[in-house]
């Protein structure tokens, strides 16, 4: 994987409406985690996942600092300075957790004992190319993390990210300009206007966010994007 000089960014013509807040991006990905999953959650908007937990079901939590069966965050005051998460934010224990070594944690990821991992994205490619580590810049600090173990040890990849760009560019394209975390990794995408799933045609919306149009979405998506037939609103 090189890095390639970013391209000139241009803003859409198309103004980018709200959608849906970043909390509610977190709680629509969680309808998706099946009962019983183990899932690892990356840093930033995938981290409010775990407060998100649908009534009925057991989700379990991992993070590669070395935790299983973690919760949502304490209430203010009660924080834990020495419980806390791979971004280093506060957690909660479930009946049940367990420590362990940081080498014991990435063994469970690459040995394909996680069902699903939900990142952020700085691109994602119609393909489900990921890229969310670095913008290839010159003076970019790598930051990749665990990101490249989990897209390629994970059996399932969603991915949690704002539709554009604070220019207002297309974070979704036909291909990634900045270097890969994985080739052909995602599986679905939970923006603030969609749910998008990746297919071997590319891009198919799923869900789009209340008094979001469909042409808006296509306007603000740097790929084709074909429409389910079961089309729905995000609830």
């Amino acid at each position: 994987m090189t890095a390639t000089t970013p391209p000139t960014v241009t803003t859409p013509a198309t103004s980018v409406p709200r959608g849906i807040s970043r909390d509610a991006m977190a709680r629509r990905a969680a309808l998706d985690i099946p009962d019983g999953a183990v899932v690892n959650l990356g840093i930033g908007i995938p981290e409010l996942v775990a407060g998100h937990v649908p009534a009925g079901r057991e989700v379990i939590y991992h993070t590669e600092n070395g935790i299983l069966g973690f919760g949502p965050p304490p209430p203010p005051g009660a924080e834990d300075p020495e419980l806390i998460n791979a971004g280093k934010k506060p957690v909660t224990l479930l009946p049940g957790a367990a420590f362990f070594h940081h080498a014991d944690s990435f063994a469970m990821i690459r040995g394909g004992h996680i069902d699903i991992c939900i990142l952020g994205a700085m691109q994602v490619a119609a393909n489900g190319d990921l890229a969310n580590w670095s913008t290839g810049a010159a003076d970019a600090v790598p930051a990749v993390g665990g990101a490249m173990d989990l897209v390629a040890g994970v059996r399932k990849v969603f991915v949690i990210t704002e539709h554009v760009t604070r220019d207002g560019a297309p974070k979704l394209l036909d291909a990634c300009t900045y270097p890969l975390t994985g080739a052909g990794v995602v599986h679905r995408i939970f923006t603030n206007l969609a749910v998008i799933d990746v297919t071997p045609a590319g891009f198919l919306l799923r869900e789009h966010a209340p008094d979001v149009s469909v042409d808006t979405i296509r306007a603000l998506t740097g790929a084709p994007l074909t429409l389910a037939a079961d089309l729905q609103v995000i609830g």
